[in-house]
């Protein structure tokens, strides 16, 4: 009699158990399907206008490429070879968004500049302590340069 009481027992808890994952299939499913039956039912909807937005300005271009903040560092042979390989990694990342025909000037310019700005970030990396000084000693040159020029250009249109 036990036995038969315990064999009811294990029965209705393995038929507890199937109810459960049956009930979590079935909301699955319905969770699936639902959007679909809702959009089946709505009416097709009307071509929506795209809000007017105004263009992206566009930057000139510089004439001149940026100064190379690496000049004149002497690299060990090592750092050579890193360097190489990032230039080797980097290069069809750069032709491939030279090559695209989606893209329009502007974009091209703008990711092959983020990719020039990651190689040299790259490259800042495989620098010595030493190395990186010097580098961050001529971009704050450059950079105090170009300021005063622009304090000048301010100066004479006023």
């Amino acid at each position: 009699m036990n036995n038969q009481a315990s064999l009811k027992k294990v029965t209705r808890m393995n038929v507890n158990r199937l109810a459960r994952r049956v009930a979590a299939a079935a909301g699955f499913v319905f969770l699936c399907v639902a959007p679909g039956l809702s959009r089946a039912q709505s009416t097709p909807p009307s071509p929506v206008q795209a809000p007017h937005t105004a263009l992206p300005v566009v930057r000139p271009r510089k004439v001149t490429p940026p100064p190379d903040d690496f000049a004149g560092l002497k690299f060990t042979a090592e750092q050579k070879a890193k360097i190489d390989e990032i230039q080797k990694n980097m290069k069809p990342r750069m032709d491939t968004v030279a090559k695209d025909e989606k893209l329009s000037p502007e974009q091209k310019g703008a990711m092959l500049d983020g990719y020039r700005r990651m190689e040299r970030a790259q490259v800042y990396k495989v620098l010595t302590p030493e190395q990186q000084l010097e580098v961050r000693k001529k971009m704050l040159a450059e950079r105090a340069a170009q300021q005063k020029q622009q304090q000048q250009k301010q100066a004479l249109s006023k």
